[in-house]
């Protein structure tokens, strides 16, 4: 995200859909001056060259499925087995929603499990934001219960929750 803000763009309505076929991402880039989406070809190109970049630096494991990858000789890594701590904070932030701030290993399909988890709590999302730094992941979520910021013990039961989910090795489904 950052290196899109360095070209003067934002990401917008950006959203994420699981169904039979897969997960599917749809989001509109669009010029931070003037709120448009772009059209221009050579700007257009240097956000492919930059999601690029940032792929083969951060996720050098997909360097084999990119367009530059096996052009620049980088080879991914056989295996990948880095033991990131996970870090989930929340806190008030304002009288109708709370900020919930989770740090965790990133992996496929972690933002749809991410809102999954909230939701089955009956925690409504109200914006969010996903990052990821290589292995890193960081999600900040505006989340709210019934319009309100969560209580004490409803932040409990979601941090437990994700902590839950997140930790590692994978958990099971059927695990009880």
């Amino acid at each position: 995200m950052s290196a899109l803000r360095n070209l003067g763009l934002n990401v917008v309505k950006a959203s994420v859909c699981l169904d039979s076929s897969g997960k599917h991402n749809k989001f509109a880039i669009t010029k931070s001056s003037t709120g448009r989406k772009i059209d221009d070809p050579e700007l257009l190109e240097a956000v492919r060259l930059t999601i690029i970049n940032n792929m083969l630096e951060y996720h050098p494991e997909t360097s084999s499925q990119l367009a530059m990858g096996a052009t620049f000789g980088i080879e991914p890594p056989t295996e990948v087995d880095v033991d990131i701590a996970t870090h989930i904070d929340i806190y008030d932030d304002g009288p109708e929603r709370s900020l919930l701030v989770v740090e965790s290993a990133d992996r496929p399909g972690l933002l749809v499990d991410l809102v999954k988890i909230i939701a089955d709590i009956n925690i409504t999302v109200q914006s969010g934001e996903f990052d990821t730094e290589g292995l890193l992941a960081k999600a900040k979520f505006h989340v709210s219960y019934r319009g309100k910021p969560l209580i004490k013990a409803l932040q409990q039961v979601l941090a437990n929750s994700l902590r839950y989910f997140l930790r590692r090795p994978t958990t099971e489904d059927a695990s009880f």
